[in-house]
């Protein structure tokens, strides 16, 4: 059994008040046995008088002895039961009142622990950064260490939210730029005098814009889905999938509500179905979408077919523009569907986990808290 902090306390304190104890103890046991009468009380006790001669009493000074020796013997051993009890009574009420000042002295640090574990259990990285413990009282090393810990929270605060107004405000600033090239693009393709060079270089353009558009698109989202959600309602994950599913995806779909926001929850679904039907088999392939909920979680799980994915990477698909095999954005795709997957789901409180096919291929489950019948 492991002792908490409180508990070594009481009982290191116990321990001490118990040794301390019994030491005193035995300092007055000696003290008391050497001023209890001795011989010489005796040898001073047969000159008391004549004592009538009577053969069958004992002698004056056998009898003061016997007397005295007695006595001795019974102060000292009720000075001993006696004092053992009081000890242990006393022992008994130092260590509960060592139990509750230990508790008492350690409620600061108790505060200290709840406040970080509510940030480490935070859905996302910087989800409550915003807690402080304010802890007030006297400025001692406990005090201390709590002011140190706020202070490490507000600048780890602020540059989280340095971080997305960045993302926010560069993929804002932009899409004006993208778009006036979209426009120019298309005026020019559209013009009779285009040469079929112009108007291939024209398309390829066209192509480049649209990808880094999705690539702002999906900067946003991720900023977005990082943040505090503004909007919750009713959402069944069963009918997202339906919608973004196409014909040839294989579906098997029943009720899976949760609490969340639509646009991000329809966000994850249409990522991981998009990421399952490009990444895979040319031919042969398919891709299988199931809802369900299963122990109060609201469950998305996507399977399909594709290149085999070593399990010490799969961890790596999850972060922002790494893809299998290489380290940064190559091919279709803008390398942050399944990084905006991960963030929402711990937005809503929940996980994704991706495990390989040894066949080929990926199954990616999204668990979320599943709607309650009053919500």
């Amino acid at each position: 059994m492991r002792l908490t902090v409180r508990g070594r306390l009481t009982l290191v304190y116990g321990s001490l008040f118990l040794a301390f104890g019994v030491v005193m103890l035995g300092v007055t046991y000696v003290l008391v046995w050497q001023q209890l009468p001795g011989k010489a009380v005796i040898r001073g006790a047969t000159n008391l008088g004549p004592v009538p001669a009577d053969p069958t009493l004992p002698k004056p000074e056998a009898y003061f002895q016997e007397v005295v020796r007695e006595t001795r013997d019974d102060a000292l051993t009720v000075l001993l039961t006696q004092g053992g009890i009081a000890l242990l009574v006393v022992s008994a009420v130092a260590i509960a009142l060592g139990w509750l000042v230990a508790g008492r002295m350690l409620q600061p640090l108790h505060r200290i622990t709840e406040t970080a574990r509510r940030i480490a259990e935070s859905p996302a990285a910087d989800r409550g950064l915003h807690e402080r413990i304010a802890l007030t009282g006297p400025d001692d090393e406990i005090k201390q260490l709590a002011d140190t810990f706020d202070l490490m929270l507000t600048r780890l605060d602020r540059s989280f939210d340095g971080q997305r107004r960045f993302i926010a405000n560069a993929s804002h600033e932009l899409r004006t730029p993208l778009t006036l090239n979209r426009t120019l693009l298309e005026v020019a393709l559209q013009q009779e005098s285009a040469s079929v060079e112009v108007r291939q270089l024209g398309t390829t353009l066209l192509a480049i814009n649209d990808r880094h558009g999705r690539l702002i698109d999906g900067l946003l989202t991720l900023a977005r889905s990082e943040r505090e959600l503004t909007e919750r309602s009713y959402v069944d994950l069963a009918d997202i999938a339906s919608h973004v599913s196409a014909d040839d995806v294989q579906v098997d779909l029943a009720e899976a509500a949760t609490v969340g926001d639509p646009v991000l929850l329809e966000r994850l679904v249409q990522n991981l179905v998009d990421n399952s039907v490009r990444h895979n088999l040319a031919d042969g392939g398919w891709v299988r979408v199931a809802t369900y909920t299963k122990d109060d979680l609201a469950t998305l799980e996507v399977s399909n077919t594709g290149p085999v994915v070593p399990r010490y990477e799969v961890e790596t698909l999850f972060e922002p523009f790494r893809r299998l095999g290489r380290d940064r954005l190559a091919g279709p795709g803008v390398g942050l569907g399944l990084s905006i997957v991960r963030a929402v789901a711990r937005a809503h409180g929940g996980e994704v986990h991706a495990v390989p096919r040894d066949e080929g291929g990926l199954v990616v489950t999204v668990t979320l808290p599943a709607a309650r019948p009053w919500q």
